[in-house]
């Protein structure tokens, strides 16, 4: 048998190095001490006050968080959990300008990526009271174009075109994002991931499902055709439920405000996390995605985003709902930024998380399965 697990190993390298050169992303894979490790940057709100000084620092800001992040934990995938950018406050016509360089430093490192949407990546431009002020509007620098009129656009850059930018400009095969099936739409991020054995070459250990939980252009909420989605790709992929599953989306649902600690109070156990400062945002509406959910074992935890001034982690019947950390300088709250860390073992397979702040400290340590 040896021979053929040689030749097979062969066939694979050269797939591989094939893909890499078409700029296609390689497979994800359990590394060979058995570990995979995921960073959740959430809320990170590029562009915001763009016309401002303020507004370019806090982005530089939000660079040297993701940076210590990086540098200090070395994740084998970078999960975008949304609002990359705060579109309501770009006066450009093409917000993928800010979407490019919000993936600059896991680009650099390279290091592969996955992005989904949050409710105010495509929102349109909030005209500011100030530019009706004495002092008048500021200037704002349009980049030329072959018509005059067709310089400024206040829009905003609707989602198809964020993540389709996003592809098309990614030559090194890094970013593992997809534009969802059409009859998802409005919602675009909707797409499945999966982390392939160590041992096993070509089985998957883990499954990744990413969510358009809506928000900016459209209602906050997950579509009773995305859990029809859902349930589709689970079967297809996983029918006996063996491999481990984990969701990421942004906007709570309203599970989440059925096990929040009380605002404002310790966080106690079985919760685990270190920010309780404010009340679950969730969606506008529950349409079945939390059922399809805690009916499936094989789903050990959901990841949002959404409210900076929640970092914790809650059971939810047999699987965890956790918030990541706001890493971003734009958005509100001035509470200390980080990112929340999940890191896999294949055999057995168990998820830990952890809290890694800007300062290089961690907290909030938790075993999820």
């Amino acid at each position: 048998m040896r021979w053929w697990h040689g030749r097979l190993a062969a066939s694979l390298a050269v797939l591989l190095a094939a893909a890499l050169a078409l700029g296609s992303p390689a497979p994800l894979r359990f590394a060979q001490d058995g570990r995979f490790k995921l960073a959740l940057f959430a809320d990170l709100h590029y562009g915001e006050s763009a016309w401002t000084d303020w507004g370019p620092a806090q982005d530089d800001g939000s660079g040297r968080v993701m940076a210590a992040v990086l540098d200090a934990e070395k994740p084998d995938l970078v999960v975008y959990l949304g609002d990359l950018v705060t579109a309501n406050n770009l006066p450009i016509p093409n917000a993928t300008l800010y979407w490019d360089r919000v993936l600059s430093p896991t680009r650099r490192r390279g290091i592969p990526w996955a992005t989904i949407f949050g409710n105010h990546d495509d929102m349109s431009f909030e005209w500011p009271p100030e530019w009706f002020s004495p002092a008048g509007i500021p200037p704002v620098h349009c980049p030329p174009s072959s018509t005059p009129a067709s310089r400024c656009s206040f829009r905003g850059t609707p989602r198809m075109e964020l993540i389709t930018a996003e592809i098309n400009r990614d030559s090194a095969g890094l970013s593992h994002s997809s534009v969802g099936p059409k009859e998802l739409w409005p919602g675009v991020s909707n797409y499945v991931l999966q982390v392939l054995s160590r041992e096993k070459v070509q089985d998957p250990a883990l499954i990744m499902y990413f969510l358009d939980s809506g928000g900016g252009s459209y209602p906050e909420v997950i579509s009773g055709a995305q859990v029809r989605w859902f349930q589709s790709q689970s079967q297809f992929l996983n029918p006996d439920g063996r491999i481990p599953e984990l969701i990421f989306w942004h906007i709570p649902s309203t599970a989440y405000a059925k096990v929040a600690p009380k605002p404002k109070s310790k966080i106690r156990r079985p919760c685990v996390g270190s920010l309780n400062l404010e009340d679950v945002a969730p969606q506008e509406a529950e349409w079945g995605m939390m059922d399809a959910l805690a009916k499936r074992p094989s789903v050990k935890a959901i990841f949002v985003g959404h409210n900076h001034g929640l970092d914790w982690c809650c059971p939810y019947d047999k699987l965890w709902l956790c918030y990541a950390r706001h890493t971003g300088y734009g958005g509100y709250g001035d509470w200390p930024r980080g990112a929340r860390i999940v890191e896999m073992s294949e055999n057995p397979f168990s998820v830990k998380s952890w809290i890694r702040m800007e300062n290089g400290s961690t907290h909030s340590h938790i075993v999820l399965a």
